[in-house]
């Protein structure tokens, strides 16, 4: 019993170091997890732990918790999906406007919150490779996984901000004076993680629950990466190994049960266990769904303008959008519970969904030339939310409705809208016409607090 309570309070202390901030590991002279590292990693069942932390703390960190200051929130308020109802909060409100100040706390806690899982993920495969106590099998299987959230981690920093510190070490000397590195080299480090990711992983998940990294999450992201970088081969390829993984993903008629827990739909999955305590609920429902009792509390609504783009009889109308008479507002229903005290637990945060797949294969196979099965890709999407078939009279026209139904499938998930109008160079013919609108506003800012601390650092263009 003792050398248990001996084990939970090295494991403790682990969590609580690798909590602190980027910020705050800079300003110390000894990081001081490498006095417990070598003892939590003596043991497979605390090596667990800890990357078991790791995934709580993505429901913990700001980026990634779906609340008011997660990529959903503030990339959906940059884009053309959503708005603020409450224009008082002047930081979130920047977002929406397009005039985010390198000071805005918000932005602060992206960037912070990004950097502070990158540290935890650096610092447990440390761990791991430096221990001798962890079967071989088990060792590498926990190494794809932490790499796989680290590769996650980088998409958003890199496609929010642009060129960033590649940091892939706790060596705090060094990452406290990190330049930034190139997009190409950031890129190549996600691939390359990933990559690991989809060798050694298994195609089952480690606890049975889709809320840990399994082989088709690193393909699904991998297929997502590659259609970033306009490499249509390698897109199509990974996104059909996930397609094609039919006894455990499926499109679901039903668009109610996309988002619950471990629905066949899931890919990847956050559980708001990590919030501990009573907190049973996503935060995605808490901040998008209109309480129709306790209005006040609403802060996030969804534009009239893009509520007007879906058909008459998508069922995701019903089904995902809801409207609070009171407020005049249509809100996103795609999560069901809004309620801290629901239990047992019936929603999962999404993150990877097969029907972003079908969406990727889709616009790899266009580019490729693969008309029609381009089209066939994009009628799967189309057919589950009741819509007929699409037939496009050209590429352009095929390539317009696959941005369209990207749109209206993926809205208030992962800031999908804006990433989609950057890369697509669509942004400017959606916000060129207005005056707070200036071409450099397409990454946001490295905030002041890190160019304070690091001379390294250097802005972004226009701020």
């Amino acid at each position: 019993m003792k050398s248990k309570r001996t084990i939970i309070k090295i494991f403790l202390a682990l969590v609580i170091i690798l909590n602190s901030s980027c910020e705050d590991l800079v300003s110390i002279d000894v990081p001081t997890d490498k006095l417990v590292r070598s003892q939590v990693f003596d043991s497979e069942q605390t090596a667990i732990s800890a990357l078991t932390g790791i995934y709580n703390e993505l429901y913990q960190s700001s980026f990634s918790n779906g609340s008011r200051n997660s990529i959903s929130v503030v990339s959906g308020l940059s884009s053309d999906n959503i708005r603020n109802i409450n224009t008082s909060n002047l930081e979130r409100m920047e977002f929406e406007e397009h005039q985010i100040y390198p000071e805005n706390s918000y932005n602060l806690e992206l960037w912070s919150s990004a950097y502070n899982i990158i540290y935890m993920t650096n610092s447990f495969l440390e761990g791991l490779s430096a221990s001798e106590k962890i079967d071989t099998d088990l060792a590498i299987q926990l190494e794809g996984e932490a790499r796989f959230v680290r590769a996650f981690t980088y998409f958003n920093l890199v496609n929010l901000y642009g060129s960033v510190p590649l940091i892939l070490t706790t060596n705090y000397e060094t990452n406290a004076l990190s330049e930034k590195s190139s997009i190409e080299s950031v890129y190549q480090q996600i691939i390359e993680d990933l990559e690991f990711s989809s060798d050694v992983l298994k195609a089952s998940y480690r606890t049975g629950e889709r809320t840990t990294a399994n082989k088709f999450a690193a393909n699904a992201l991998l297929a997502r990466v590659y259609l970033y970088s306009e490499e249509w081969q390698m897109a199509e390829k990974f996104s059909t190994k996930v397609i094609n993984e039919s006894s455990t993903y499926e499109i679901l008629d039903s668009l109610n049960t996309v988002f619950l827990a471990n629905s066949r739909e899931a890919i990847w999955q956050i559980s708001p266990i990590g919030g501990g305590g009573i907190a049973t609920n996503t935060n995605d429902g808490s901040i998008f769904v209109i309480d129709p009792v306790f209005t006040f509390f609403a802060s996030i609504q969804l534009r009239d303008s893009f509520v007007n783009t879906f058909q008459e009889g998508d069922k995701r109308i019903e089904s995902w959008i809801g409207y609070n008479e009171s407020l005049n507002a249509y809100f996103a229903h795609k999560y069901k519970i809004d309620a801290s005290s629901d239990f047992p637990i019936r929603e999962y945060s999404m993150v990877l969904r097969l029907a972003e797949q079908y969406l990727i294969r889709s616009e790899a196979r266009l580019h490729q030339g693969k008309f029609s099965e381009a089209q066939d890709d994009l009628n799967v999407i189309r057919a589950r939310a009741n819509l007929e078939p699409f037939e496009a009279q050209s590429e352009a026209m095929l390539l317009d409705e696959i941005f369209a139904q990207r749109r209206k499938e993926l809205f208030t998930e992962w800031g999908h809208r804006w990433l989609d109008l950057k890369r697509s160079q669509r942004v400017q013919a959606i916000f060129g016409m207005d005056q707070l609108w200036d071409p450099t506003d397409v990454l946001y800012p490295i905030p002041t607090q890190e160019l304070i601390k690091n001379p390294n650092l250097t802005q972004n263009d226009g701020y």
